[in-house]
Order: C-alpha cells, then structure tokens, then sequence
C-alpha cells in the first residue's frame, strides 16, 4: 500500500530533504507540498526533481482540499497547530516535526486526534542518534537525582527552548522530577539566569552563531558529573530516515504519541550490519 503524503515546509530546510527521501521512497507518494512562497509551482520544478509533480500551496488548507493519508507538519510555531487542526479535520494523520510546541499544545492536539481517531506523531528531532541521547539520559536519571539541559542553536533560531531540549525534558519528567539543592525562589540575584523549567528540569537556551542544533544534559552527584551530549551537522541529512519512519508508522495509533521510541524499539533492534 502506497502512503500519499502532504509536506507542510516542503521547500524549507529540512522540508525539501524530506521531500527528496519521499521521492525515493517506493511505499510513499508526495501528492501535496505548503509553501507560501512557491504557492503555484510544482515542488519538482523547484527542488529540481522531475518525478515530484506535487502541487504547491499557500495554507494547509488548500493543500489538504485533494486526498491525503499522512500529513506532515515542518513549518513554524505560529502556523503548526491550525495547520494540524486543519489535517486532522480532512481525515488525515499527523507527523509534527515542527519545534516551539508546548505541552497545552499537546494535550488540546491529542484531544482532538482522539475525537477523529486518527494518529499525531511529535518528534522533536527526527535523527536517531538523538534518540540515542534521550535513551540514555532516561537511563541516568534512574540513578542520578539532579540534572540541567543546555539546549545550543544558531543565533538566528527564534523558538527557545528548542523541540529537541523540550522532548528531552519532557522525556526525563517521565522518569522523576530533579532535586535543586537550591530552591528557585530562594536564589540571590536575578532568577533568569538560572533558566527556565520544563518538566522540573531547568533549561538554559543558547543562541549563537556557529551552532546549528545541540542538546547538553548535565548529571551531578557528589564529587562527580556526566555529560551527554548530542550535536547535529549542518546538513537535514540526518532527519531524513527518522521522518519517513514517522510517516510509516503514525497510522498505527489513536492519540498523540510523542518521540521516534513511541513507535520504534531503536534499543532491541540488531545492530546493522557493515
């Protein structure tokens, strides 16, 4: 069975790699893109892909008026939530990729995915080494009782913290709550500099050029300290087969479900082989 798939974003950054896996992709056909910009064009003629014939549109809406089975959110905050309202109404299930959503986000997408039944897939970073991280991090936050996440970006990245330090918070809420040895309101001097909290965890958001997406999470114990870290390239590469996971899978469920292990058991598959 062949998945029809619409791309919100699919001239952006990481849109258009996505698009380019889609088309090479035998199970899975690109028959809508969202790109106010290149409203009117075909995405091939664009990304200089013949074989992609998709239309492109101004608004979800419009992109969704034809048929699709999976639609895939990549594009801004402001515009992610309306844009998977507008899917979930026309019978379609939901790939976010979108990051600067919060948990009320969330709960009222859930909310109405439930009511459509239909699946919403959130994944804040689609690589799987940055799953990796969050495996790990969980496993640590077992036995480590006090943590802080450094979430670094390029100085131009305009949602703080970013979708990848907010899954990772998320994530290690669900293990426990960190313990502060100092309470936040009993700090001495400006209470910004000690970050923001998601999930009980503190969050420092960096925004500097240089960076394009990494994820730090801190574990402290006395006279000790672990540090995992995660650092993406500069090329949407590596997003690439984490997504079209996501597309292949989010028709599974009801609900929204949140991050690549929710649908994929990375840790017990078999290594690849070289």
């Amino acid at each position: 069975m062949t998945l029809r798939v619409c791309l919100a974003g699919a001239t952006g950054w990481a849109g258009a790699a996505l698009a380019r896996g889609i088309a090479q992709a035998a199970d899975l056909e690109l028959v809508a893109g969202v790109s106010r910009r290149h409203a009117g064009r075909r995405l091939g003629e664009v990304l200089g892909i013949p074989e992609l014939d998709a239309p492109l549109s101004a608004s979800a809406a419009d992109a969704l008026a034809g048929d699709c089975d999976v639609f895939v959110e990549y594009t801004q905050p402001e515009a992610a939530t309306g844009n998977v309202t507008a899917a979930l109404q026309r019978g379609a299930h939901v790939v976010i990729g979108t990051s600067g959503l919060a948990d009320p986000d969330f709960a009222v997408i859930d909310a109405l995915a439930r009511r459509r039944e239909r699946g919403v897939l959130a994944v804040g970073n689609f690589s799987l080494v940055n799953l990796l991280l969050q495996k790990c991090a969980e496993l640590a936050a077992r036995h480590l009782p006090q943590w802080e996440i450094l979430d670094y970006a390029d100085a131009g990245k305009l949602d703080a913290p970013s979708g990848t330090a907010r899954e990772l918070a998320h994530r290690l809420s669900q293990v426990r709550l960190p313990r502060l040895t100092v309470p936040l309101d009993q700090v001495q001097g400006p209470g910004e500099s000690r970050g923001a909290t998601l999930g009980g965890t503190q969050v420092h958001s960096i925004r500097l050029p240089g960076y394009v997406i990494s994820a730090e999470v801190v574990f402290g114990l006395l006279d000790q300290r672990l540090t995992l870290r995660y650092d993406a390239g500069s090329s949407p590469e590596a997003y690439v087969e984490g997504a079209l996971l996501a597309i292949r899978k989010v028709g599974g469920f009801v609900g929204l479900r949140r991050g690549l292990d929710s649908v994929l058991d990375l840790l017990s598959a078999p290594p690849a082989s070289r």
